[in-house]
C-alpha cells in the first residue's frame, strides 16, 4: 500500500497546509523504515500507513495522522524524539512519545504475583487517555491492524494478544463509542481465542443468509414507501449483527433453553433522518405499521449513553410474529455512533472546541480522580465493573440524569451524589416505591434517598459482596474510609468479633492468629483485626482465604509428594492407588485442611485436621498427608439455620438455595419457643460456594444465624 489513498482521504477534510504535514510524515517514515520487513513478509511501512488510514476514516486531525505514521520510528529505527520534534513540532512529538510509552505497557492478564504491575500499567494507560485521547485513538488503530496480521505469530502469542485485546482494548473502544473499531477487535479476538466456536457461529449465520436478506429487503422497501408518504427524508440500511455479539446472545439463549433458530435480530434496520423531530415522526410511522414490543423500546436521544451514543431503539413484530430491531437516528448521531468521541474531537481541523466534549469523557476523568484511592486489586475490579461494562441511566428527584454501572444499587447512587448522603442513607424509593438498599437499578427510574437526621454512619454489611449492597469501587472505598477513621480500639474489637463469628459460622479453626495475620500480609494481629474491623478485609475474603490457603503455608513439616488422584478427588501423598472415603463425623469439604487415616479394611478415611476424632487418635503413625485434587464432585455439608418462626420461612430459605444451584439432600426442623432451627444437608462443591450460600441465607428475613456443623459423634473407622 502506498500513500495515495491516505492523502486522498486527508484532502477530503484537511487544508492543503495540513495535508502537507501528513505527506512529510509519510516521507520521513518511508526513509526511516527503509528495508525493514514485518514477520508477515510485508514492508514494515504498511503497518503505520494502515494505522493512519484507519484514523483518516475517523477524520482525525493532521497531527494524529502524522503521529500514526511515525509512532514506531523512535523505537524501531533509533530516531531520537528530538529530531521528530525539530521537524514536526512539539504536538506531533508528544503524540509519538505517548504512543511509544503505551506500546511498552503490558496489559495482558497475568498471575497474581504480577497483578500489581498490570494494575499500574492500566493506570498509566488511562491517565494517558485522559491527558490526550488521540494517543489512545492511535493505539486502538495500531492494535486493530496488528490483529488483522496476527496469523503469522505462534498460537500461544496469538491467544495472549487476543485475550488482552478482548479484555482491554475492545471494551475501551466501546466506552469511547468507536463502534467500527470495537466490533472488529471483538470478532478478531474471538476468532483466535475460540476458533471452533467462531467458525460454528459463522456457519450458522451463512446457512440462511439469503432468506434473511430477502426478508430485510422486503421490510425496508415497505418502510421506505410509508416514510415517503409521511414526507420524511430518510436513508434506510440493513446491518448484520457481528459474530462475537451473536455468540454472546447464543450463550444467553442456551441458558434459557433456546437455540439459534430463536434469534430473530441477526439483522437490525437503521433509519437515518435529518432532524430530531423527524426521528420521532419516523417512530410513529413504524409503530403504526407494525406492533411494537414495549419493553424493547429505548430512547437514547433523550437519555444519551456516556460515550455520546444517541438513537431510538424499537423492536416490532413484522409479518405477524417475527421480531425486528429498528434504530432511528440523525446523520450526525450516526457518525457519533460509528466514531464515538472521535467524532467530536476538539483538535479536528477547522472546528472549535466541542463544548460537550468534557461531558462525554467525564467517566474517565472521574476514574482518574478515584484511582489513586484504590489498591491494585480494587482498581482492576473497578475496570471490570465500572469502565468495561454497560451503564444504567437513572434520575434524581430534580430530573438530573446519573450514569452508573449496570447492577448498581441505591447506595451506589447515594455515594455518587455525595459521600455524606451515602453515609446517612437508611432507605430508598424508586419511582415513589420503597425498595431494599440492594435493589438493582434500571434505566429511567427516579431514585430518592432517605436519610437519618443524625449521621449514624454506614454498615459493614454493605461491604459484603454476597449481600450485593454496593457495586462501585467508589462507594466501597468511601465506606472503608469511614470505618478506618473510627477509633482503632473499636476496630480491633469489632474485627475480633467478626473473625470469631466467621470461624464459628464456617466451623473452621486457625492454629495461631499471628501466623494467620501474616497470611494477609499484616505484621501484627492488632493490625489484622483492625483491618477486619474497618472493612479492609471483608468476611467473604476472610472466609475464602482461610479456607483455601495452601496447606504448606501453615504446615510444620513438609512431605515429598507422589500424587495419585482417586475417585473422591483426594490426592494421597507418597503412596500408590488407595481407596479413599470422606469421614461423616466432620464432612470435609474442598478448601478444608485435611488429613488421612489408614484403616485396616476400608482404605483411607479423610478427616478435617481439626476433627475431634483425629485430635484424639492414639496411633499417630496411621495418619497420612492428603490434599484436595481437581474434582467436580459434590460433598455433603451439614448446616444449622436458626431463625424467628414465621409463615414462609422454609420457602424463602429453599428459594435462596435453589437460586444458588445447590441441592438439598435432607432437611428437618425443630421449634423452641419462637425460634425455629433448620438442620439441612447441602451438596456443595467447595468452600467458596458454601461461604456465599451461608451469606445469602443469613440475608433471609428473620434468620438469626446460618452455620456449618459437624456430627463429630462417630469414631475413626478401624
Amino acid at each position: 500500500m502506498d500513500s495515495v489513498a491516505l492523502i486522498k482521504k486527508a484532502k477530503e477534510y484537511l487544508s492543503p497546509e495540513k495535508v502537507a504535514l501528513v505527506e512529510a510524515a509519510y516521507d520521513f517514515a518511508l526513509n526511516a523504515h527503509k528495508g525493514q520487513m514485518r514477520k508477515s513478509g510485508d514492508p514494515y511501512l504498511d503497518h503505520p500507513l494502515q494505522t493512519a488510514m484507519m484514523l483518516a476514516d475517523l477524520q482525525l486531525d493532521a497531527a494524529t495522522l502524522a503521529a500514526a505514521l511515525l509512532h514506531d520510528v523512535p523505537e524501531d529505527c533509533g530516531v531520537p524524539l528530538a529530531k521528530i520534534e525539530a521537524k514536526f513540532g512539539p504536538e506531533v512529538s508528544r503524540l509519538v512519545d505517548g504512543t511509544t510509552k503505551l506500546g511498552k505497557l503490558s496489559l495482558r492478564p497475568s498471575e497474581a504475583s504480577k497483578r500489581e504491575s498490570q494494575a499500574q500499567n492500566l493506570r498509566k494507560m488511562l491517565i494517558a487517555t485522559a491527558e490526550d485521547l488521540r494517543v489512545v485513538f492511535i493505539k486502538l488503530a495500531d492494535r486493530l491492524h496488528n490483529m488483522h496480521t496476527l496469523g503469522v505469530l505462534s498460537p500461544e502469542k496469538r491467544r495472549s494478544i487476543a485475550r488482552e485485546t478482548l479484555d482491554i482494548y475492545a471494551p475501551l473502544a466501546h466506552r469511547l463509542g468507536i463502534w467500527q473499531i470495537k466490533w472488529q477487535l471483538e470478532d478478531l479476538s474471538f476468532r483466535y481465542l475460540e476458533p471452533r466456536q467462531y467458525h460454528k457461529v459463522a456457519r450458522l449465520i451463512a446457512t440462511r443468509r439469503q432468506q434473511r436478506e430477502a426478508f430485510i429487503n422486503e421490510i425496508t422497501e415497505i418502510l421506505r414507501q410509508e416514510l415517503d408518504k409521511a414526507e420524511i427524508k430518510t436513508e434506510i440500511v440493513g446491518r448484520p449483527k457481528h459474530i462475537y455479539s451473536i455468540y454472546n446472545k447464543l450463550n444467553r439463549y442456551a441458558a434459557q433453553g433456546r437455540d439459534f433458530d430463536d434469534i430473530h435480530d441477526l439483522f437490525a434496520v437503521r433509519v437515518l433522518v435529518d432532524t430530531i423531530p423527524d426521528c420521532y415522526k419516523a417512530l410513529g410511522v413504524i409503530h403504526n405499521l407494525w406492533h411494537p414490543i414495549p419493553e424493547e423500546f429505548n430512547d437514547f436521544i433523550a437519555n444519551p449513553k456516556d460515550n455520546g451514543y444517541q438513537s431510538l431503539h424499537t423492536t416490532v413484530l413484522c409479518q405477524g410474529t417475527t421480531p425486528l430491531e429498528i434504530q432511528i437516528r440523525t446523520h450526525d448521531m450516526h457518525r457519533t455512533a460509528g466514531f464515538g468521541v472521535a467524532a467530536h474531537w476538539r483538535y479536528k481541523e477547522g472546528t472549535s472546541q466541542d463544548t460537550h466534549f468534557e461531558d462525554k469523557i467525564a467517566w474517565l476523568r472521574q476514574l482518574i480522580e478515584w484511582q489513586g484511592e484504590l489498591g491494585s486489586e480494587e482498581f482492576l475490579e473497578s475496570l471490570k465493573t465500572e469502565v468495561f461494562i454497560d451503564q444504567v441511566f437513572v434520575y434524581t428527584p430534580q430530573g438530573e440524569i446519573k450514569a452508573l454501572p449496570k447492577g448498581a444499587t441505591p447506595l451506589d447512587f447515594a455515594y455518587r451524589i455525595h459521600t455524606e448522603l451515602g453515609h446517612r442513607c437508611i432507605g430508598a424509593k424508586v419511582n415513589g416505591r420503597l425498595v431494599s438498599l440492594n435493589y438493582e437499578l434500571k434505566n429511567s427510574e427516579i431514585i430518592e434517598i432517605m436519610t437519618a437526621k443524625v449521621g449514624k454512619g454506614p454498615s459493614l454489611d454493605w461491604l459484603n459482596p454476597d449481600l450485593g449492597f454496593v457495586k462501585t469501587s467508589h462507594a466501597r472505598e468511601k465506606i472503608r474510609q469511614w470505618f478506618k477513621k473510627q477509633d482503632r480500639t473499636q476496630n480491633i474489637e469489632r474485627g475480633r468479633q467478626i473473625l470469631e463469628r466467621e470461624l464459628k459460622r464456617l466451623d473452621i479453626d486457625i492454629p495461631n492468629i499471628e501466623e494467620t495475620s501474616r497470611l494477609f500480609n499484616y505484621e501484627s494481629s492488632d493490625d489484622f483485626l483492625a483491618a477486619i474491623g474497618y472493612g479492609g478485609i471483608t468476611p467473604h475474603q476472610l472466609a475464602l482465604k482461610l479456607a483455601i490457603e495452601p496447606e504448606e503455608t501453615l504446615a510444620v513439616t513438609k512431605t515429598v509428594r507422589t500424587e495419585k488422584t482417586t475417585t473422591t478427588g483426594i490426592q494421597v501423598l507418597g503412596v500408590g492407588d488407595l481407596l479413599t472415603q470422606l469421614a461423616r463425623c466432620c464432612d470435609p469439604l474442598p478448601g478444608d485442611h485435611i488429613i488421612g487415616y489408614i484403616t485396616r479394611s476400608q482404605g483411607i478415611t479423610v478427616h478435617r485436621k481439626d476433627c475431634i476424632n483425629v485430635i484424639n487418635v492414639e496411633d499417630k503413625k496411621r495418619l497420612i498427608e492428603v490434599s484436595w485434587g481437581e474434582t467436580q464432585d459434590v460433598y455433603p455439608v451439614d448446616v444449622q439455620i436458626d431463625a424467628w418462626d414465621r409463615v414462609g420461612l422454609l420457602r424463602d430459605i429453599t428459594t435462596v438455595v435453589a437460586e444458588a444451584k445447590v441441592n438439598i439432600s435432607s432437611m428437618n426442623t425443630t421449634d423452641h419457643n419462637d425460634i425455629t432451627s433448620v438442620f439441612a444437608t447441602f451438596e456443595i462443591t467447595n468452600m467458596s460456594q458454601l461461604t456465599q450460600l451461608l451469606s445469602k441465607i443469613q440475608g433471609v428475613r428473620g434468620v438469626i444465624s446460618a452455620t456449618r456443623i459437624s456430627q463429630a459423634k462417630a469414631s475413626l473407622s478401624s
